[in-house]
């Protein structure tokens, strides 16, 4: 069996995360993982692509680096804040009483209550995804996915949660994903892929809530008889958690959240010897140095830590299966390592509780940080990612079959730039027809070149800023052109 490439990309509000897998069949084996610090990300969506796009593209290159491969696409996961829920049903009538109910019916079901959805502003929101709750075939209801298929049916109708988000958030993942030189293959609701990385079927088939704690956002998926029954999130999380050390001890964000996974913890009353440690903080001016008691620590992690887990405890209230979370609740994200937060979300909530580490699914040697807490969204990436078909996000740089690809992706970069050449030469050609798309006469550039140097410096004259910048971005997707054919040796462009 032929193997592929998956990489997967989870843009989170305080890390990026790059995964790389290499996948056979069922066989699964994560080669590269790691963690940046992220920039331009606000409650896990995209608001400065600019900012956003410099660490990202400095992690991509590393990978490529790291494992001699190109990267031409990549999964990534959909933001997780704001997203809303709202019920769909779809029905196909007359399919003939002899025909079997197939998962490809149910997967056209399924793109049929999304489609149908009436959006209510469709320029502004978009269907993020949509999980199937039952399914009836007109005599028998609330018959779940599993057992549906097979059975014969004239008729097939189903039921489902439909998940809606911002538009302009996918928009701004193409974007960023475009300036970094890769397509996004498919972007994933990450609350049900990061769910089957670390929840058991047991868990979900007896009834639990998935608390994921992330930087910018907290959400809950809540599973009974092995499906999302609801989802919803709020923009708190670890980021709030590191400004309120960073505005009570008066230090630097860096500093605050270093401090934060060295000695963050909840309950400053279970502490122990712990609670009498005073952290001296060393001022680099004139400022006298600061100190901040672990236990003071203690108490400003709890309150806010209060706050998110009380919310989540409303939204488990509010879905109506409150008292069927046999499993109790699982944390995970970044802050699930947060000591005594499982003691702590017990103590309010009276459930069990234990913290969701990614699943021993997939070989993991060598990849540090894959099997923690905060890997959880990129192991679930993985996971819904295995079973797409022709896919394969990257190639082997000393692999010359898929030259195509790379010669396909120089060349639209190359065309993307050179369309803001083409719009210099417009404007020119319509200021002056006669000139038949020349950018400047005979005359014009005699007239620029007798310009002392300084002036011309100062006054750029006929090389204006448009045609400079369209210049400068030919020239990088030439360069850009030049080094990805150097890649390809001369067999390799008669293939």
């Amino acid at each position: 069996m032929e193997e592929k490439n998956i990489v997967a990309i989870d843009l989170g509000t305080s890390k990026i995360a790059l995964t790389v897998a290499k996948v056979s069949g069922e066989d699964i084996q994560i080669v590269y993982y790691k963690e940046t610090p992220s920039a331009g990300i606000r409650y896990s969506s995209v608001y400065n692509i600019q900012q956003v796009t410099e660490p990202l593209g400095r992690i991509i290159r590393d990978a490529e680096d790291a494992l001699d491969i190109k990267i031409t696409q990549a999964v990534v996961g959909m933001p997780k804040y704001p997203v809303r829920q709202e019920s769909n049903s779809g029905v196909i009538k007359d399919r003939g009483e002899d025909m079997d109910i197939t998962a490809e019916d149910i997967a056209d079901l399924k793109s049929y209550a999304e489609d149908s959805y009436p959006l209510e502003n469709p320029d502004k929101e978009a269907i993020y995804g949509a999980v199937a709750q039952s399914f009836s075939d007109g005599e028998n209801f609330q018959i779940i996915e599993n057992d549906i298929i097979g059975m014969t049916s004239d008729i097939l109708e189903g039921h489902f949660k439909i998940f809606i988000g911002k538009k302009s958030d996918l928009k701004k993942i193409d974007t960023v994903m475009s300036k970094t030189g890769i397509s996004v293959r498919k972007k994933y609701f990450t609350a049900d892929t990061t769910a089957k990385a670390v929840l058991t079927e047991s868990e979900m088939e007896n009834g639990v809530a998935l608390i994921d704690f992330g930087g910018g956002c907290t959400s809950v998926s809540i599973y009974h008889g092995s499906i999302m029954r609801h989802y919803a999130s709020i923009p708190f999380g670890g980021k709030n958690i590191t400004n309120d050390i960073k505005t009570e001890g008066q230090i630097s964000s860096r500093l605050a959240e270093n401090i934060k996974l060295a000695f963050g913890a909840c309950m400053p009353e279970k502490l122990q010897n712990l609670s009498e440690k005073v952290l001296h903080i060393r001022s680099d001016n004139s400022e006298p140095d600061k100190k901040l008691p672990v236990k003071y620590l203690s108490e400003i992690i709890t309150a806010r830590v209060e706050e998110i887990v009380m919310a989540m405890l409303y939204e488990i209230n509010e879905s109506g299966f409150a008292d069927m979370l046999r499993s109790g609740i699982v944390i995970t994200g970044g802050c699930a390592q947060i000591a005594n937060l499982g003691s702590f979300i017990y103590d309010l909530s009276g459930y069990r509780v234990r913290t969701g580490y990614p699943l021993g699914r997939i070989s993991t040697v060598g990849c540090d940080g894959i099997k923690e807490t905060s890997a959880a969204t990129s192991m679930g990436l993985i996971l819904a990612a295995k079973d797409e078909q022709s896919l394969n996000c990257a190639i082997s740089r000393s692999d010359g079959k898929p030259c195509s690809v790379i010669i396909e992706t120089a060349e639209e970069t190359a065309e993307t730039h050179v369309e803001a050449m083409n719009e210099a030469v417009t404007e020119k050609s319509e200021e002056d027809p006669a000139e038949n798309g020349r950018l400047f006469k005979d005359s014009e550039i005699e007239e620029v070149e007798k310009k002392p140097e300084k002036k011309k410096d100062r006054e750029p004259g006929l090389l204006n800023i448009l045609w400079r910048n369209a210049r400068k971005k030919a020239e990088e997707a030439a360069k850009l052109t030049g080094k990805l054919l150097d890649e390809i040796s001369e067999e390799d462009i008669q293939h």
